[in-house]
């Protein structure tokens, strides 16, 4: 099962700029089984997670294969997966990426408890965000990685 979800055309012109920097539009990949966990990552990123950053695509992906296919076929700013999802976690989709895709998107990795980190390293994600989720955390996540 996959969904894309367009929220606007562009930035508005009251963020347009700010701090010198461009105003961004970014595309998210998000994988999870669980529409809970979906829902509250899109929920807890908005259509603006900063200022100059706005999320203008949310491409959801219920299965490993979705994820696959979608990361071959189209270009994403960031990756954002569940390392809990069933039954193929975020954390093997992520190193299979990482390893098969030639400038594979960046990564933020959803870990099951703070102390999953060194997963998230295996992996080869390039942040981790531990449950439960912390809004700030995640968001902040996304927009470091999409100004890297």
């Amino acid at each position: 099962m996959t969904a894309t979800q367009d929220l606007h055309d562009g930035p508005t012109p009251e963020t347009a700029n700010v701090a010198g920097r461009a105003a961004q539009d970014i595309s998210v990949l998000l994988y999870s089984n669980d529409a809970a966990v979906r829902d509250s990552v899109r929920l807890s990123v908005g259509d603006q997670p900063a200022a100059d950053v706005h999320v203008t695509r949310w491409h959801e992906c219920a299965t490993p294969a979705a994820v696959l296919s979608a990361v071959r076929e189209e270009d994403f700013d960031v990756l954002v997966l569940d390392g809990e999802a069933q039954p193929y976690g975020g954390m093997g989709v992520c190193r299979e990426l990482k390893n098969e895709i030639f400038d594979c998107p960046p990564v933020v990795l959803l870990t099951g408890r703070p102390v999953d980190g060194w997963l998230a390293t295996w992996s080869l994600a390039d942040a981790a965000v531990p449950r439960p989720l912390d809004p700030q955390r995640l968001s902040a996540a996304v927009v470091d990685l999409v100004r890297r």
